[in-house]
């Protein structure tokens, strides 16, 4: 078990890729949910280089044996980058941490522009081989935790001119495949995407917008590179940096993204967004393989 979201290698995070932004995050200010590492951090990364404000919410306050960075090593990276960083060593299935974070982040910067749901656990196992220990991690920070955040954070949204919300979560595929493969971890994950569903129709006399995102491929992970054969699986892979651009396009839409249909309740995936933004080549994003043999992600 390991948080998907955190677990990656941060080296490629900081390098841009084949897309031109023609918006800024330039004065926003953003708590998410993780971030020391990972796709979580690479977001931060890319919207420190416009200049925004960046509260991370994580558990890693000390070094991990086997995973690099932690909150505090993080900041240091955002601030390096050109944004102002606010490490938040705590808990996102506590619900005091939470809202300490959020209460710290608006004394800090003023006010909450954007919520991103990163934090995330996994567990593939088979429904006789969960442990229900897993099971309730999955359900405590992937469920709970997106909603206790999201809710927490609203009426600091609510006073925001634009305010959104954008979870790190599959689109709702109830092909039976998905669950039949490992149950516990698609209910969790899937709990994340109605979060999304339910909250943009609730929140749209606010103005408030809510999306997710997810890979269309394997993204490159330290759980990956620590399982038997990471290293050749990885080559597969694309680098953390297309999810950076992808929710850099979406948090500076300011309306829906071409053929999406409506600008909050979507469920968009890294290739769509880039697309959407001009990107036509996406080899440099690859971990080595050639496009057609990269490892498509779950769930599509």
């Amino acid at each position: 078990m390991t948080s998907s979201n955190d677990a990656l290698d941060t080296s490629a995070a900081q390098q841009p890729g084949p897309y031109r932004a023609t918006g800024s995050l330039a004065g926003r200010t953003i708590l998410m949910s993780g971030g020391s590492r990972g796709i979580g951090l690479a977001i931060a990364l890319r919207a420190a280089r416009d200049g925004a404000n960046i509260a991370l919410l994580a558990k890693t306050g000390q070094p991990h044996a086997k995973l690099e960075g932690t909150v505090y090593t993080a900041a240091e990276q955002i601030e390096a980058a050109g944004g102002q960083a606010l490490p938040l060593v705590g808990d996102v299935r506590n619900d005091a941490d939470v809202e300490g974070a959020m209460k710290s982040t608006v004394e800090r910067f003023g006010g909450i522009d954007i919520v991103i749901n990163n934090a995330s656990a996994i567990d593939l196992s088979k429904t006789d081989a969960v442990d229900m220990k897993r099971y309730d991690l999955m359900q405590d920070i992937n469920v709970r935790g997106t909603f206790l955040l999201s809710k927490l954070s609203l009426p600091a949204l609510r006073e925001s001119e634009a305010g959104q919300i954008l979870t790190l979560s599959p689109p709702l595929n109830l092909d039976p495949k998905w669950a039949g493969l490992h149950l516990a971890y698609t209910m969790a994950k899937y709990g994340m995407s109605l979060t999304t569903l339910g909250l943009a129709e609730e929140l749209k006399v606010d103005g408030i917008s809510v999306n997710s995102l997810w890979p269309c491929t394997l993204v490159d992970t330290a759980a990956i590179r620590n399982m038997p054969g990471g290293d050749r699986i990885v080559r597969g892979a694309r680098g953390p940096e297309i999810m950076a651009d992808a929710a850099h396009a979406i948090l500076t839409a300011g309306n829906a993204i071409p053929e999406s249909g409506s600008w909050s309740g979507n469920f968009y995936t890294d290739e769509q967004v880039l697309k959407a933004a001009g990107v036509t080549d996406f080899t440099p994003y690859s971990m080595g393989a050639p496009e057609d043999q990269l490892v498509p992600d779950i769930f599509l």
